[in-house]
């Protein structure tokens, strides 16, 4: 809070050549996503944004090449004392420490009664499987739904590609971006969103929450928005850079899976995200168009796929979420009714 205003305009050189040489020598990625969702809740938004993108720029070509998958990563998370007392703030410290553990281990598949790696290689194989169904069926545009006021048109760019589950490296190697992972997803048509989505669940960005948000889209970008808490967060957010007000993914995740059946509001993403369907604002991933990962970023944006310096995942899924896709041939194919898959 009191540290001069030009710290935040800068970015340690070292940090940056660590991130681009590693990466540029083919390393692999482990990030562990364990903040104290409080952390910044008295510092002034301006300053988060401002240091978000000092390091969005400087770090610019190594979140490049991870989101192109040049290299493997991996995101995960451990418990931290701050973290487990904001999800179960009625427990001591220990005692919350502990039941995030079993939670964090429920929801990566690790038992005492069951093989974790033959259990991964088994929920892989299902989300692929649905992810080929998406693909096979080459939809145009997807209709999402619900009770909450989501009314919301979402077109997809020609060449778009599902994936879900593993994926493969410039390598060849295969890997599991986060852990845990639920959904399946793609990347929308850049000026190809209309209509209005709510938010189900609060959005944890910058160390602050934004609750009761919705977002009004017109030929692609947000055109109005409200939230109940944290809007100032939000206007941040959607200002960052051009390409921060316009969708960069959607991701279809069924309303009963292990982590929303928990019922727990985690505050991170990496898990709030894996129970329910969602979008993203800001930067798609070039790997879910095809050649994209060859593409320039001007070749990108020219094939409708978004560019920012931010991506940052908005849960919008509920249990009677209705989402049908329509195929370039005009057949329309409910996809998820209920807030579950309908094949």
């Amino acid at each position: 809070r009191q540290a001069p205003a030009a710290r935040f305009r800068e970015f340690p050189a070292w940090r940056k050549t660590f991130y681009d040489e590693s990466a540029a020598h083919g390393a692999a990625f482990i990030s562990i996503a364990a903040e104290n969702p409080d952390l910044f809740s008295d510092v002034d938004p301006k300053r988060l944004t401002e240091a978000g993108q000092t390091a969005g720029k400087a770090l610019q070509g190594y979140r490049a090449r991870l989101m192109s998958n040049q290299n493997t990563w991996c995101v995960v998370s451990v418990p931290t004392p701050a973290w487990a007392c904001k999800v179960f703030p009625h427990e001591t410290e220990e005692t919350a420490v502990a039941r995030l553990w079993t939670e964090i281990l429920r929801a990566v598949r690790v038992s005492e009664e069951s093989d974790p790696v033959a259990a991964w290689k088994e929920h892989v194989s299902a989300l692929q499987k649905t992810a080929d169904f998406l693909n096979a069926h080459d939809f145009l545009e997807l209709h999402y739904r619900n009770g909450l006021g989501t009314d919301l048109h979402v077109e997809l760019p020609k060449g778009h590609i599902w994936m879900g589950g593993a994926e493969r490296a410039a390598s060849g190697t295969m890997f599991v971006a986060n852990i845990p992972t639920e959904e399946v997803y793609t990347l929308p048509k850049r000026d190809g969103v209309n209509g209005v989505v709510v938010a189900s669940k609060p959005l944890h960005y910058n160390g602050n929450l934004i609750a009761g948000f919705s977002l009004t889209f017109r030929a692609g970008k947000v055109t109005d928005y409200h939230a109940e808490s944290g809007e100032e967060h939000l206007r941040e957010l959607l200002q960052t850079d051009e390409g921060a007000s316009f969708l960069g993914e959607v991701a279809l995740v069924p309303h009963a899976s292990p982590i929303s059946v928990s019922g727990i509001l985690f505050y991170n993403t990496l898990f709030d995200e894996n129970a329910s369907c969602h979008l993203a604002l800001g930067k798609a991933y070039p790997t879910c168009i095809r050649g994209g990962d060859g593409m320039t970023e001007e070749e990108l944006l020219r094939h409708g796929v978004n560019h920012s310096l931010v991506h940052e995942d908005f849960m919008i899924g509920t249990a009677d979420l209705s989402v049908v896709g329509r195929t370039r041939a005009g057949e329309e194919i409910t996809i998820m009714e209920h807030g579950s898959f309908s094949f």
